[in-house]
């Protein structure tokens, strides 16, 4: 390709609403352009990394034995009613109504499309597995998109769905799918964790995250130093600490005005761990709200999510002073026993076998001192902390930390949510119908863009990894206007060419040439070739982008040298 032929509206400034390098350099580099609110245009070379990207990840899932499909764009609304998702998704999902008035939604995702599309057409357990895929636009009105191409509104996504008659070989294809993103993402030059995540409200028993490794990454990570335990703060886990108790007799203890766990802590001379805390939460719920308490640990902070999650509440917000009254409970003085009959708690679940324990006596001014929780033996315990840099990994013992990181990819265990909700079944072998058991897995296509700059950039520009760099090389002339100059330039270009080297020119006539190397930098090119004053002494200069070295080499000995670098095989 000649830069005089194709269309690179590069910037020197930064769009002042682009927080994130990704974006700004995305903008300022002519990859794409903003058409409005979480609306983006892919130009000449972020259309060539998006399809890079895409074959990539085809090459790999045409190897795990995937078939491709392309479900439309537009989903009816009746199917999102079917499976009872139309009011998880919120406000997210753009409903449209046609010239009949019948209700479609711009596709945020597509299990129900999916599971429709096989229901009465895969009918017996002899044509599973069967493991469909899809690249395709996808919509979600999100409230603030932000970031670039991090968070939009309408992207580029690989969703695929699998489709399975045993919970072993379901099994199987997650396994499979995990390896399978490890060689899309190796392949894209990523630095990756995968990592056990909340399944939100896709569903299922599982999930894991494939989180690019970014300081710029919205999602907190828990990460092991030792070993490879990674998970979202949502959905982490620790190693049960040992804990330092006090010994009371049992009983109330008189605490006025003692109403946080560290004036508690401090006026009875405990550790915090030693105090339970009580966090008070209005559950909202599709039909109904409930105020529910959660007991943890005082030396501990609620995780949201994973509460939320264990309710299958759409949301929990902090309960208000009025509606704390109302339900007959003492704010700061909250604890597990004796509360009012019709109150909802859940306890964490490293609770259960704690000893010498003090919380609130539901009671103002006092406190309780319990020997156990065994009178509490048919409560509820989960898992509801948020586990704190410095914890133990519940795989090695070894400290966590935490770190930040962006979704590149996911991976669901869905079961029968779907196919049951939509009544899609097969016969088993015994010639009984039962609902399909699924797997879903997405990579957010588009979002990788800006994934690998956040990866990969310096303070110039962008540092494209090989796998997706729009062209491997840029021949800048440095002054196109001299015939000698130019005719070399164009030499070399096609012989690069004729070779399989992914090649650019840089031939604009009316571009100065720090203005040429400054949109080489920007672009970021794996390399850069420059055909300039020292060509009179048979020289010419490659510079490697991202070191920046630059290299003096015979201008007869550098075709093959770049074809050697770009891995091909001269034919010269």
């Amino acid at each position: 390709m000649k830069f005089s032929k194709t269309f690179i509206p590069t910037s020197k400034e930064a769009p002042k609403d682009a927080s994130l390098v990704s974006h700004q350099y995305l903008l300022r580099g002519g990859f794409v352009t903003q058409e409005g609110a979480g609306l983006y245009n892919f130009l000449p070379l972020g259309k060539i990394i998006l399809e890079k990207i895409k074959k990539i990840t085809k090459e790999e899932l045409d190897i795990a034995g995937l078939c491709e499909v392309e479900l439309s764009f537009i989903t009816p609304y009746y199917l999102w009613e079917q499976s009872k998702r139309a009011s998880q998704m919120g406000l997210e999902m753009l409903k449209i109504k046609d010239r009949k008035n019948n209700d479609f939604v711009l596709s945020p995702t597509n299990e129900e499309a999916m599971v429709n599309l096989l229901k009465n057409r895969v009918t017996s357990y002899k044509d599973l597995p069967l493991h469909l895929y899809q690249i395709n636009t996808k919509f979600r009105d999100e409230a603030r998109p932000r970031f670039g191409l991090l968070r939009t509104r309408e992207f580029l996504m690989k969703d695929s769905y699998s489709f399975h008659s045993s919970k072993e070989d379901l099994q199987r294809e997650f396994d499979l799918m995990e390896q399978t993103y490890k060689k899309i993402f190796t392949r894209l030059g990523l630095d990756f964790r995968i990592v056990a995540a909340d399944s939100g409200a896709i569903g299922g028993s599982g999930s894991k995250e494939f989180m690019a490794l970014a300081k710029a990454g919205e999602d907190t990570l828990v990460v092991c130093k030792t070993c490879e335990y990674g998970a979202n703060i949502e959905a982490a886990k620790r190693q049960k600490p040992i804990l330092k108790t006090k010994s009371f007799d049992e009983g109330k203890i008189l605490t006025e005005n003692k109403t946080t766990i560290e004036d508690l802590a401090n006026f009875l001379e405990v550790e915090k761990s030693q105090c339970i805390k009580a966090v008070i939460k209005k559950a909202i719920y599709e039909d109904f709200n409930e105020l529910v308490i959660f007991f943890i640990s005082g030396d501990c902070e609620l995780e949201n999510t994973k509460a939320s999650s264990y309710l299958g509440a759409l949301e929990l917000v902090t309960a208000s002073e009025e509606e704390i009254k109302q339900a007959n409970l003492v704010a700061g003085y909250c604890g597990p026993f004796s509360l009012p009959k019709d109150i909802k708690i859940v306890l964490d679940e490293e609770l259960k076998d704690r000893k010498d324990i003090i919380c609130g006596a539901n009671i103002k001014d006092y406190h309780l001192v319990k020997k156990d929780f065994s009178s509490l033996s048919e409560a509820n315990f989960t898992d509801l902390l948020s586990v704190k840099a410095g914890d133990k990994c519940i795989k090695c013992g070894s400290e966590l930390y935490h770190t930040k990181g962006i979704e590149a990819g996911h991976i669901f265990l869905l079961g029968d949510k779907y196919s049951k909700a939509l009544e899609a079944n097969f016969l088993d072998e015994n010639g009984k119908a039962k609902a399909f058991l699924m797997g879903t897995y997405g990579i957010g296509i588009s979002r990788l863009l800006a994934t690998i700059i956040e990866q990969s950039h310096d303070d110039k520009g962008c540092i494209w990894t090989r796998a997706t760099a729009p062209y491997f090389i840029d021949i800048i002339v440095s002054n196109a206007k001299k015939t000698e100059e130019l005719e070399a330039g164009i030499k070399i270009y096609e012989e690069l060419k004729s070779n399989g080297v992914e090649v650019i020119i840089d031939d604009r006539k009316n571009a100065r040439f720090g203005f040429k190397i400054s949109d080489f930098e920007l672009i970021g090119f794996p390399f850069a070739l420059i055909i300039g004053k020292k060509l009179q002494d048979g020289l010419v200069e490659l510079i490697d982008r991202k070191t920046l070295k630059k290299e003096e080499i015979n201008i007869n000995e550098v075709s093959k040298k770049i074809i050697t670098l770009a891995g091909k095989n001269s034919s010269s």
